[in-house]
This record gives C-alpha cells, structure tokens and sequence, in this order.
C-alpha cells in the first residue's frame, strides 16, 4: 500500500477553470456584438394605433431621409432591391416585407420601394410607424 503525500508536486493543471472563464467571455463577446447592430436610424412617422409587426421572417426595407434604401441593415439601389425581393419571393412565397420610412423622407421614394414590392408580388407589406404621445 503506498502512502499519498500531501506536499507532492502535481504533475498536471486543471485547465478547467479556465475553460469556464473562456466559455463566459465568449457569450459575453457573442451578446455585446450582437446588441451593437440595430439597423438603419430613421426619426418614424407618429401613430396613434401601432400593430406588432415583429413576425418571423419579415424583411424591413428601410428609406432614410436623404432617401437612401437598406434592405435590413444593407444599402441597395432600386435595382438591387428589385433583384433581391424578386429572389426572396422565389424562396418563400409568403415572404413579407416592413417599410420604415423616415418621417421626413420624400413620398416618391416610399412610393418606388411599394411599386417595386408590387412588381416582386410581395402582397405583405406593413409601414412602421412610431407610437405618438398622448391620446
């Protein structure tokens, strides 16, 4: 029978610990950067009803003020959006689409983005709108 010794030096480093340290940090990387990216900011037209638009799979196209267009967070031309909500609706035939114009934003270029909707056959569309104050 052989007789441990306590003062023995040990012969391997429990890595553990620093695993569950490694495991942490990369959450809290993973959680930190996707909480950064939000979209495009447009100032919303006011509304005194709001419908939850927030439905799986939506597309929002976004019309800045200077009338720039993002689908999702990615600028496109016209022709792009065209090509690519031609190629969304190819893939899920029920795709729909947000519309979040700025509130200051020419009704000529939320006009394009509806009539190139059309052209796509996308017949789900919702404008965003914010909540207004009061009653």
């Amino acid at each position: 029978m052989q007789i441990q010794d306590d003062n023995a030096p040990y012969d391997d480093i429990n890595v553990t610990p620093m695993l569950d340290l490694a495991y942490v940090l990369l959450v809290i990387f993973i959680i930190m950067t996707t909480a950064s990216v939000q979209g495009v900011k447009v100032d919303l037209p006011k509304t005194k009803t709001i419908d939850n638009l927030a439905k799986k799979g939506v597309k929002a196209i976004t019309i800045s003020q200077a009338g720039d267009m993002y689908l999702d967070t990615y600028p496109v031309t016209a022709e792009q959006l065209a090509q690519r909500l031609g190629e969304m609706k190819n893939a899920n035939p029920g795709q729909s689409i947000v519309i979040k114009g700025d509130a200051h934003t020419q009704y000529a270029k939320v006009m394009q983005v509806l009539e190139i909707a059309k052209r796509a056959d996308i017949t789900e569309i919702g404008l965003a709108t914010g909540r207004a104050q009061g009653g």
